[in-house]
């Protein structure tokens, strides 16, 4: 079963006096793009957190955010009393102003307040990671029930284009009758005596020319691997692009050789049907 590469999980953990909250969010890409933005203390273990993400999630452009409000009396921010008092002794002799005011502008004044970095608690860090694989069996779930949806809308279209190919193949007898014919015609309007037997062996020749046999069994045998493919294990969406390539292929190749408007028309619509697959293959891992 195929996968989208769209997808969205959250996951929030509530610790005695912090709140962590996970998000994952990921959209297409040709490869890996992972954005992580999480609190400096956590640094550490941006390493890990990328070697699982990249391994539970193989491709997209993957935003991952890891967020912590604290909730309890902890803070590792404290004021730094002496700088913060030097500061504004100095301020004092460089403007007028009430010590309130002076210590708006002291306080934002580097190294006013300091951050005690704390070790990562280990049991606390655990909790986290299995928070981290909470969101991400989220966003999992979320990326099958988007390629079901897509799986659904690729089936479709491969009947419609298969129902046009049988359109095809029950136009070309006419097809064939109506080039013989307008070769005839030509010869009959410039009023010339032709050699029947040499006449018949060039519109063979012409007719050979223009014959799509092959390009029909090879658009149904396409046809029918795309589907297999698309119910395989193996399934993903550069195979399947490249299957939808050698579609477009003899599509093409039918349209070129079928100097008839009727069938014209058809391709047409096979071309439509495919460029609407081709775009929503860019979405599937």
């Amino acid at each position: 079963m195929i996968q989208s590469m769209t997808g969205y999980g959250k996951c929030v953990l509530q610790l005695p006096t912090k709140k962590i909250s996970i998000e994952i969010k990921s959209l297409n890409s040709k490869s890996l793009d992972l954005n992580v933005r999480m609190p400096s203390i956590y640094r550490e273990k941006e390493l890990s957190i990328r070697k699982n993400i990249a391994s539970a999630l193989n491709r997209g452009k993957i935003d991952f955010s890891l967020y912590m409000e604290i909730t309890g009396e902890e803070t590792t921010t404290s004021v730094n009393e002496p700088v913060v008092k030097k500061y504004m002794s100095q301020l004092k002799n460089v403007v007028d102003g009430d010590a309130t005011e002076l210590l708006k502008m002291a306080v934002r004044m580097p190294d006013a307040l300091s951050t005690d970095r704390d070790e990562i608690d280990k049991e606390e860090w655990k909790a986290i990671e299995n928070e981290i694989a909470s969101a991400l069996q989220k966003i999992n779930t979320y990326r099958s029930e988007e390629g079901l949806a897509l799986e659904t809308d690729f089936k479709k279209r491969i009947a419609n284009i298969d129902a046009l190919l049988n359109d095809v193949i029950k136009m070309d007898p006419e097809r064939v009758e109506g080039v013989r014919e307008r070769l005839r015609k030509g010869i009959a309007d410039i009023k010339e005596k032709v050699d029947e037997n040499r006449f018949e062996q060039e519109l063979v020749y012409y007719i050979e020319k223009f014959d799509i046999t092959e390009e029909k069994v090879r658009l149904h045998n396409h046809l029918e691997y795309f589907i297999k493919t698309l119910d395989s294990n193996e399934s993903n969406g550069k195979k399947l692009g490249f299957i939808g390539q050698e579609m477009g292929r003899e599509i093409n190749t039918i349209g070129s050789k079928s100097n008839y408007a009727p069938m014209q028309k058809l391709v047409v619509q096979m071309k439509d049907e495919l460029e609407k697959i081709k775009e929503q293959l860019l979405n599937v891992l």
